[in-house]
């Protein structure tokens, strides 16, 4: 029988497990500017707080908006237009980028990634395709120059046109079109360990086939599911099935890239639209990003056919912009009002004063896309250079001091074991 001490030892070891910083998963968001009502970015870190968000994507290296999140502790990824892709493969000018729209912002502004370009290869211009890489290979180069390519990785987005089919997921590869402009972009995420990002929309397939595809299973909400009769893994939402339909093509291309992540750089409900936008509705908007916003809260974003992997996404967007061009849902994607006021209730609660001076006790939703390019665009995400860990950590510790103080629980237990193997 354990003496008393060993009792009041166990005691304390238990305690200090109930102790440990809670894990959840990365809430990015996607922060555009298309618009001329929208309040200025030192406000808007207040309205990111409130949805949980820790990670923000800028669709340009906006200074007055990375000059705001100065020690804010955000992830920023900042993107480079595709009217700059030709530039950029001169080593020259894209050092002089690097140089004035990042490395002149670190360390207090804490810049993780650089998508290069976003939706090219799916554009349908050659010229931009014949740029893409080179691009991206300059930029990385100018990060090496700079010493800074440990911290902040390069990479691109694509829409889900790159494949050729979506559904099943299991029967999905990249267009064959498309292989000899990829493959290259493939190989250069393997080498720098960076993710592929991908702008994933399921309310482009509830509107386009409303009869046939069901509200619940793109809406988050209870339903059935369906399994997938060539891997037997079962679905019960659409943006799972998007995301492993996009795993299935990297594992059809080749074993070797198997180990590279995807990231979900946009995702997102417009909550008003056109008459034939069907399903654009304030009522559908809330549900999805409410139910997705709450699922990565509360647990692990993982999809069947990589359990291993922490799944992270950009919600789209921020504000509505009402000088985005476009069908009516392209400026109804937002969270936020320009008042900073919610769109609708996210059904979570904040701790935060909008920009307004209110204080709310639920988020919001409507349109937004940064940058210079149309509605599913984006991407950008924020998490170390993996090279050879299949398993990347895609996880954030909510507490202040979250990964130094892991460590020094790890270590507390430890003396704790020793000292009660002593007394026992």
């Amino acid at each position: 029988m354990a003496s008393p001490s060993s009792q009041f030892l166990f005691s304390l070891l238990c305690l200090a497990l109930l102790s440990l910083p809670h894990i959840v998963s990365s809430i990015g968001i996607n922060y555009g500017q298309v618009a001329n009502n929208l309040p200025p970015p030192k406000n808007v870190i207040p309205l990111l707080k409130s949805v949980g968000a820790t990670k923000v994507k800028l669709y340009d290296a906006d200074p007055q908006a990375l000059r705001a999140f100065s020690g804010s502790g955000f992830e920023l990824t900042v993107a480079l237009g595709n009217e700059y892709l030709a530039q950029m493969t001169d080593p020259n000018k894209a050092q002089a980028w690097v140089k004035e729209n990042v490395q002149a912002y670190l360390p207090n502004t804490k810049i993780v990634a650089i998508v290069v370009g976003n939706e090219v290869l799916t554009s349908n211009q050659s010229a931009l395709t014949a740029a893409l890489f080179p691009a991206m290979q300059g930029i990385h180069g100018a990060l090496v120059d700079c010493g800074l390519n440990k911290q902040i990785f390069v990479t691109t987005a694509h829409s889900l046109a790159i494949l050729d089919v979506s559904y099943p997921p299991s029967a999905t590869s990249f267009r064959r079109d498309l292989l000899s402009s990829l493959t290259p972009i493939l190989d250069f995420h393997v080498k720098t360990g960076s993710p592929i990002l991908i702008n994933a929309y399921p309310f482009f397939a509830y509107e386009e086939n409303p009869k046939h595809v069901s509200l619940d299973f793109v809406l988050f909400q209870p339903n059935q599911g369906f399994t997938d009769p060539g891997s037997n893994f079962h679905y019960d939402n659409m943006l799972f099935a998007q995301v492993d339909a996009v795993y299935h093509a990297l594992d059809a291309v080749g074993i070797s890239y198997k180990k590279v992540p995807i990231v979900v750089s946009e995702t997102g409900w417009p909550s008003n639209g056109d008459p034939q936008e069907v399903g654009a509705t304030c009522d559908n908007a809330r549900k999805y990003n409410g139910n997705l916003i709450k699922m990565m809260m509360s647990k692990k974003m993982r999809t069947p056919i990589r359990p291993e992997c922490d799944l992270t996404i950009f919600v789209f967007a921020l504000f509505n912009e009402n000088m985005k061009p476009g069908p009516t849902s392209e400026r109804n994607y937002g969270l936020f009002k320009p008042d900073g006021t919610p769109v609708y209730s996210l059904g979570i609660k904040t701790s935060s004063t909008h920009t307004s001076g209110s204080s709310n006790s639920t988020g919001g939703s409507g349109s937004s896309s940064g940058g210079n390019t149309g509605g599913s665009s984006g991407g950008g995400g924020i998490y170390p250079p993996v090279t050879d860990n299949p398993s990347p950590d895609y996880m954030s510790i909510s507490s202040a001091g979250g990964k130094g103080r892991f460590v020094e629980c790890v270590l507390f237990f430890f003396f704790l074991l020793c000292i009660i193997k002593l007394r026992l």
